[in-house]
C-alpha cells in the first residue's frame, strides 16, 4: 500500500488546487457575464477565452509543485513552505470574491498584493526543497504579477 502513497498524494494536491479555483470560479458566475464586459479595460486584456486554461494549467503546476515538496520532505519537514502554500491558495480564492463577487476592484488590487507575497514566500520556501518545485511556481508568479497590473489598471479606469 505504501506505493500508491506518492501518485495518491499527486491526485490530491492537483486535485485540491483545481477545487480551489473550482471554488474561486463560483464568484465569478454572475460577474463575468453581467459586470466585467461592461467595465473600461486597458488594451493589452487578454480575451475572456484565455482565462480559464490559464488558471486550469496554473493549479495544475501549482499542485504538482506542492506535491514534489511534500513527497521530498514530508509533512513536519515542510510545514511552513506547504502552511504558505495553503495561505496562498486561501488568498487566490479570496481575490475572485473580492474583485467579481463584491465587485471591489481597489480591495482586490490590495488583496491581489498580498496574494503575490504569499506566492513570492511559496516559492522561496520551495526551491530549497525541490528545485523544480521552485520552477513549477514562476508561471503562477508571472500570471499574478500581469493579473495585479490588469487589477490595478482596471480599478483607475473605473473609478469615479
Amino acid at each position: 500500500m505504501n506505493h500508491l502513497r506518492q501518485p495518491i498524494g499527486l491526485i490530491v494536491s492537483v486535485a485540491l488546487c483545481l477545487g480551489a479555483g473550482f471554488v474561486g470560479s463560483r464568484f465569478n458566475i454572475g460577474s463575468v457575464a453581467t459586470w466585467y464586459p461592461t467595465l473600461s479595460k486597458p488594451a493589452w486584456t487578454p480575451p475572456a477565452w484565455v482565462f480559464a486554461p490559464a488558471w486550469t494549467a496554473l493549479y495544475c503546476l501549482m499542485g504538482i509543485a506542492a506535491w514534489l515538496v511534500w513527497s521530498r520532505a514530508g509533512w513536519a519537514a515542510a510545514r511552513v513552505p506547504l502552511i504558505l502554500f495553503a495561505i496562498q491558495l486561501g488568498l487566490n480564492i479570496a481575490w475572485s470574491g473580492i474583485f467579481f463577487g463584491l465587485r471591489m476592484p481597489a480591495w482586490a488590487f490590495a488583496e491581489i498584493v498580498l496574494l503575490w507575497v504569499a506566492i513570492a514566500a511559496t516559492t522561496s520556501k520551495f526551491w530549497p526543497v525541490s528545485r523544480a518545485a521552485g520552477w513549477l511556481m514562476i508561471p503562477y508568479v508571472a500570471w499574478v504579477t500581469y493579473a495585479a497590473a490588469l487589477n490595478f489598471a482596471i480599478w483607475q479606469l473605473n473609478s469615479a
